[in-house]
Order: C-alpha cells, then structure tokens, then sequence
C-alpha cells in the first residue's frame, strides 16, 4: 500500500493546488512545506537547510503513516540527495513551469530520473482525478 506520496516541483508549478485537490479525492493527510516551514521557524533554504527540511518532512510524514494514514506532502525537493532523504513510496512531478522566480532554486533544481507521475499542465482537476485512479491500481 502506498502511505507517503510526494508532490514535488519548482516553487509555482502548482504542487499546493493539487495536494489541495488529491488529498480531498484520496482521504489521505497532507503535508505543506510552508507550513511546517513556519512551524519550525526554519527558512534556511541553503543545501543544509534543505537537507534539515526533508529529514523533517519525512519524520512527520511517518508520524500518520505510523497511524494508519497515508500522507500527500509537498516541498520543492529539488536534488536527488534531498529526495532520497524524504524517500517517498510515490512521486509526482509537478513539470509545469521551466524556470521559478527563486534564482537559487533553479540553480540546484535536478530533474527527476525517476517518478511515478509527470503532471505536464496546470489543471489540478483533471491531475487528481487521474493520480487517484492510479494509486487505487497500485
């Protein structure tokens, strides 16, 4: 069974809105970035920021899991260390954008070799939809 699905992308590719609408589709918890970001009180976005913020996601994201619940969490995680670290059983790739308006991020910004679903537009609707229809095979 799939419990921890990350929706991941450039800031502004539209991962929030879609967590929004797949997690409503899904019954599952979510995570934001920002908000466990502002809960920390923890804006460091330097390699080690990053790094702290993935170990970060992965601890709360297993919290639910450890109580039965799948959870959709979306962060930038933007090098394939960073993704190893939250080592999600489910990737998105929010693949709508070339470039954000954060230069440092699409300086280190690594396309993904591997995932599970590219969502190639912004149409959160119709992604959902079709991202829950595949976790229901998996």
């Amino acid at each position: 069974m799939i419990r921890k699905i990350l929706i991941m992308g450039l800031p502004g590719a539209g991962k929030t809105t879609l967590a929004e609408k797949l997690v409503s589709l899904i019954k599952s918890k979510w995570l934001n970035a920002d908000a466990v970001r502002k809960e920390a009180n923890d804006w460091d976005f330097s390699d080690e920021g990053r790094k702290r913020q993935a170990v970060r996601m992965a601890s709360k994201a297993e919290e639910f899991i450890k109580s039965g619940q799948s959870v959709v969490v979306d962060f930038v995680c933007p090098t394939p260390e960073v993704r190893k670290l939250f080592n999600p059983d489910f990737t998105i790739w929010v693949d709508t954008i070339k470039s954000s308006r954060f230069e440092d991020t699409n300086k280190i910004f690594t396309k993904p070799k591997n995932f599970d679903v590219r969502v190639t537009e912004k149409n959160a609707e119709i992604w959902a939809q079709r991202i829950a229809k595949k976790l229901e095979v998996n």
